[in-house]
Parts: C-alpha cells; sequence; structure tokens
C-alpha cells in the first residue's frame, strides 16, 4: 500500500504561523499592525477556504454568501447540481475534503445557484453542525427559519419526529437540508426520513461509507491556486504592490493547493515588499520536506508501534492507517508505499544544533541529500529514543558517521533502525535492546568487513532482520544465524547474493522467512528444514533455484508458500507432509506441479498471481 500525503491545514497554519514570527523579527518593525492584520484575516476566513462577504445573516438556517472569487469549483459544483436535480438520485450526499479544501465554499456556491434554488426555493436549510452535534437545537434552528413556534424537546427522538411533521407540511415542495462540518455519521443517519423530495448534503473531513462513495473534493489544481493566490495578495484598491511569480510557484507547492492556506498566506503577503516574500520562502526551503518522495509504510508502522505500544503484528497500525484515509488525511492507493513528508538535514545540521534538548524524543527521522553525514552528538542524550529513520535522498549513497552513538547506555531504549540508501563504515557497536533493524539500497558490505565482532555480538536480541535492495550483500553477516531471537529475515531483490549459511537451522524461533528476488541463490540450504517454527516461506523471483530441499516436509508449521516466478523449481514428494499448508501464491507453471498434491493437502489453497510489470520501484531509486 502507498499513500500520497496531504497536508492538514493544522501543519500548513503552523508553518504560516512560523513564517509570520520570522518576518516580525527580522524584517517588519510595525508589528501591531501586522498581528491586527492577521487576527482581521482569521475573522474574514471561511472555515473551509474562503473569505466570506457576510458575516452575519438574518435567518438561522440561511444560507451565508459564497465568496466573489472561487476558482476550481465548476466541475464540482456541476457534478453535484446534476445530482441534487434528479427527482429520484441519492437522499444523502457527502462532500468530503480534508479542512480548508474548499467544502463549505463548495456548498454555499451550490445553494446560491439558479438551478438549486429553483428546486427548492426557499426550502434550503443550511446548518453548521461542528464536533460537538445537538439534535434538539438543530431542529429548533429550523422552526425558527420558517418563523414557526420553536417547541420544546425533551430528547433527539422527538426532535427528529417534529420535523418530520414539520416538512410533511410542506406538501410536494422539495427540501434540502445541508449539514455543514459533520463529524459523525451517525447524526446524518439520524436526520434521514422516509420522505420525497427530501434530500440532505454533508461536508466532513470523514468519509461515510454508509451513504455510499460520495463527492471527494480534490486541491485546486496550479492554475485555480493561482488564481486565488494572486486575488489574496491583491489589495482591494489596485494591484499588489510586489508579486514574482517564481516566488508565487514555490508559495502554490507548499500550499498543495488548499485554499484555506492560499487564502491565509496571501492576506499575510498582502502589501509586503519582496524582502519578505523572499524570505518567507527561504524559510520555507530550509524546513520544507522532501517533495513526493516516500517512507514505506512499514517505516511507518515502525514509529507507531514504539511510539503507541501497538501489538507486534502491526494490525493497529495498518486499521489507523485507514482511519486516516477515511478522514481524508491520507490518499491509500494499490501500491506497496505511502507517501509522508519529514524534515531535511544536511552536512551542517549537527552543527547548527549542537544545543538541543530533547530527552523526552521517541522517533528520530532524518531525511539527507549529502554524500557523508555524522548523526548529530544530541541524539546520544535521547533518552527515550525507540525509532530511528534515517533516508538519503541524493544520487549517492550516503556515508553516515557517528552511527556508535546509537550504542551508547544513554540510547538503551532503542528498538527499531531503519537506513536507506546509506553507506555503513561499521557496526562496530553493541545494541542489546534493537529489535529490528532495516537496511534498504545500502552499502553494507564495508561494515561487514570492518566489523571487530560479529552482528550477532552487536544486536544479540533482534526479533527482524531487514535487507532489500543492498547490490553488495554476497552473504549474510556472520553470526546472524547466532541471533537464536530472530522471529522475521527478509532478504529482498540482492542479487548477488548466491548462498545461505548452514547454520540457519539455528533460527529455531524464526517464523518468517523470505529470499525474494534474490536471482542468483540457487538453492535453500538441508537445514531449513530444521525451522520448526516456520510458517511463511517466500522465494519469489528466486530464477535461480531448480529444486526445493528434500526435508521441507519437516516444515511442519508452515502454512504459507510464496513461490511465484519459480517455474524451474521441483517440489520434493516430502512436501506432501506440510499439513498446515493454506496457501500457495505461485505462477501458472507452478500451479501445475502443485495440482498432483493436493489430494493429500485437502487444505490448499493455490493461488495464481498474475505477472505485476510496472515502474514503481524505480520511484525508490531516488534519481
Amino acid at each position: 500500500m502507498q499513500a500520497q500525503t496531504a497536508r492538514g491545514n493544522e501543519k500548513i497554519l503552523v508553518k504560516v504561523e512560523e513564517m509570520g514570527v520570522s518576518m516580525r523579527t527580522e524584517l517588519i518593525r510595525d508589528n501591531k499592525k501586522i498581528l491586527e492584520q492577521v487576527e482581521e484575516i482569521g475573522k474574514k476566513i471561511d472555515r473551509d477556504g474562503g473569505v466570506s462577504n457576510r458575516v452575519e445573516f438574518d435567518g438561522p438556517c440561511l444560507v451565508p454568501d459564497p465568496p466573489e472569487i472561487t476558482p476550481g469549483l465548476d466541475a464540482p459544483l456541476k457534478e453535484l447540481r446534476t445530482e441534487l436535480v434528479k427527482d429520484e438520485g441519492m437522499q444523502v450526499i457527502v462532500v468530503s475534503a480534508l479542512g480548508g479544501a474548499g467544502k463549505t465554499t463548495l456548498v454555499k456556491k451550490l445553494c446560491a445557484d439558479n438551478e438549486i434554488k429553483d428546486k427548492f426555493q426557499e426550502n434550503i436549510f443550511f446548518v453548521t453542525v461542528s464536533k460537538t452535534p445537538d439534535v434538539k437545537l438543530i431542529v429548533q434552528r429550523i422552526f425558527q427559519h420558517m418563523k414557526r413556534e420553536v417547541p420544546t424537546f425533551q430528547t433527539d427522538e422527538a426532535a427528529i419526529n417534529d420535523l418530520e411533521r414539520l416538512l410533511k407540511s410542506f406538501g410536494q415542495k422539495a427540501t434540502l437540508l445541508v449539514l455543514d462540518d459533520v463529524w459523525s455519521e451517525s447524526l446524518v443517519q439520524k436526520f434521514k426520513l422516509n420522505l420525497l423530495n427530501y434530500r440532505i448534503l454533508v461536508t466532513s473531513r470523514s468519509v461515510f461509507p454508509h451513504f455510499g462513495s460520495g463527492h471527494k473534493l480534490k486541491p485546486l489544481d496550479d492554475e485555480a491556486a493561482m488564481i486565488l493566490f494572486r486575488s489574496s495578495v491583491t489589495p482591494q484598491d489596485g494591484e499588489p504592490y510586489f508579486f514574482d511569480e517564481n516566488l508565487a510557484n514555490k508559495i502554490l507547492r507548499v500550499c498543495k493547493g488548499s485554499p484555506l492556506a492560499l487564502t491565509v498566506v496571501g492576506r499575510l503577503l498582502c502589501g509586503k515588499p519582496a524582502a519578505v516574500w523572499q524570505s518567507t520562502v527561504k524559510e520555507w526551503d530550509r524546513g520544507s520536506f522532501p517533495q513526493d518522495q516516500r517512507i514505506p509504510i512499514t517505516a511507518l508502522i515502525d514509529m507507531w508501534m514504539e511510539l503507541h505500544e501497538w501489538v507486534e503484528d502491526g494490525l493497529s497500525a495498518i486499521t489507523y492507517l485507514h482511519k486516516l484515509s477515511d478522514r481524508c488525511l491520507v490518499n491509500l492507493v494499490i501500491a506497496t508505499t505511502l507517501f509522508f513528508f519529514f524534515f531535511f538535514a544536511d552536512e551542517t545540521f549537527s552543527s547548527r544544533w549542537y544545543e538541543l534538548k530533547a530527552p523526552e524524543v521517541k522517533v528520530v527521522v532524518l531525511n539527507l541529500r549529502t554524500n557523508k553525514y555524522t548523526l548529530p552528538n544530541f541524539m546520544g542524550n535521547m533518552g527515550k529514543l525507540k525509532v530511528v529513520i534515517v533516508s538519503n535522498y541524493g544520487f549517492l549513497p550516503t556515508e553516515l558517521n557517528n552511527f556508535s552513538l546509537l550504542g551508547s547506555d544513554t540510547v538503551s531504549n532503542l528498538k527499531r533502525i531503519r537506513l536507506e540508501h546509506i553507506s555503513i563504515p561499521s557496526f562496530g557497536v553493541q545494541m542489546n535492546n534493537l529489535q529490528k533493524i532495516s537496511l534498504v539500497m545500502c552499502n553494507v558490505g564495508q561494515a561487514y568487513r570492518n566489523s571487530n565482532f560479529q552482528i550477532s555480538e552487536a544486536f544479540p536480541n533482534l526479533l527482524e532482520f531487514e535487507i532489500d535492495d543492498c547490490n553488495d550483500l554476497e552473504k549474510l553477516p556472520d553470526g546472524l544465524c547466532d541471533i537464536v531471537s530472530l522471529k522475521k529475515v527478509n532478504i529482498i531483490n540482492c542479487h548477488k547474493l548466491s548462498a545461505l549459511p548452514e547454520e540457519i537451522g539455528k533460527l529455531v524461533k524464526l517464523e518468517e522467512l523470505r529470499l525474494v528476488s534474490c536471482t542468483e541463490l540457487s538453492e535453500l540450504p538441508e537445514m531449513v528444514a530444521e525451522l520448526s517454527n516456520l510458517k511463511l516461506l517466500d522465494i519469489s523471483g528466486c530464477l535461480s533455484i531448480t529444486k526445493l530441499s528434500t526435508q521441507v516436509g519437516k516444515l511442519r508449521n508452515l502454512e504459507t508458500l510464496c513461490m511465484r516466478g519459480c517455474s524451474s523449481c521441483r517440489l520434493p514428494a516430502s512436501i506432501m507432509k506440510l499439513e498446515r499448508l493454506n496457501v500457495v501464491k505461485c505462477d501458472e507453471v507452478t500451479a501445475s506441479q502443485w495440482e498432483t498434491y493436493k489430494h493429500y493437502l485437502p487444505k490448499l489453497k493455490v493461488e495464481v498471481l498474475k505477472d505485476d510489470i510496472n515502474l514503481n520501484w524505480l520511484r525508490k531509486r531516488h534519481f
């Protein structure tokens, strides 16, 4: 899975606040004037991305006026209009998107559309719900809006019953109830009524699956974003004091198509000179996140499991990802990784931050773009540090120095390390509590040769060992098979790995062994059969393996066997003894071999996988 990140408005506004602080301290003398200006902007900002012309409105459920300039909303407006004017359309239509994406602005604009006004006439009720909805109060506002006597309700059910009677009194007239900023699907369910010509239009940051897929409002494209930003920096009485297309484009990239962010930043820069614009962009560049780069989902799971003490299998993390997706905070798509963004560090990071004190930090994520990098000494004082993720987005691997500080007594709680595109000079440290280490696109050969002791001495209590796309890996590190605590070993895309050590049979607690796309690996040692607790074996893409061990039948706890792309691999007769084998995932040619043994393995399900031809793997090359 992969997720493309969507920055929440909270982060954008924090960035804006930091930007404002920088400008006030360095370039602006009249602090009071700026604070007053920002406060005035805040009063006028619609919660979902527009500056309203109307601060107050007459009726309790009157639709507020939309902003004068609403670029990029014509297409979604047309789509919603078509759905609403249908005589037999969905009763509930949900518009979902991040906060500040323009949901409320879109709905206001829709309610002001002539076709919508012709259909629903005076029976359009606009109610802002927010986090703490009061059903009784909402119904009372509708009664007040219709200039009816406002009843008092003891329960929500009584309020909904009276609302139904009120709407029935309208006869055949169409009614539109707009529930803006809804946080709970159950609230919408309460307002569903068995009435003809009654529609409910909902805006929410969450997706409500019970009411269908709904309408997901996308961020503004570059053209619409530029129109909105330009209008925001232009004073009402004339041309902008300063406007630079290149700087504006950089600001647009940071705002990510969010109307709210574009409006806030635009108002903040309105009337400001070039120096303020340049300082703003410079500050953002200094702390900006790497655009369109990836941190695999496993890295997120590593962080969340330690921060929240979730269960080892990672199911809580997967569940949380789907909740984020439902809240429109990430966009999940079928792939292998999730987009996520952190901060950059360069050669000067250590010196610039030498006095940083962060004893409560549990996770450190460093995104690099440099040939050499020394871990900052202050990391050695993070007594609660549990996860370290270092990713290099440069062309060449980063030579990582000062790695030994992670083995200091003050960092004894460290449990997970992930290194991407890193050249590791040495593993000459001892981390007794480390549970997982992941090396992706790393140069590891030098580390194994230079270490003064075996990896089993460095990481004696390791549970998971992962190496992915490490081109100089020719053999597993010495001593790996002496780490008897290991439960998972993943070796992926290591094409120079030609053999596994016979000592692998010592890993009696091993439950998962993945040897994926190790194209030079010619066979599995006979001692693999000694892995009595092995539940998953994956040799997919290991093109040189021509046979499984004759003793493979001793893997009595094996449940899943993956051997896609292993059409040349012969199956030994001992596989008939794999009584717990439930799933075999393979290609069509290999599947035909398993047909012979299905009689002996009644629980077996053979899944034929189609060829997965794509270039997604190129994305992690960072070119």
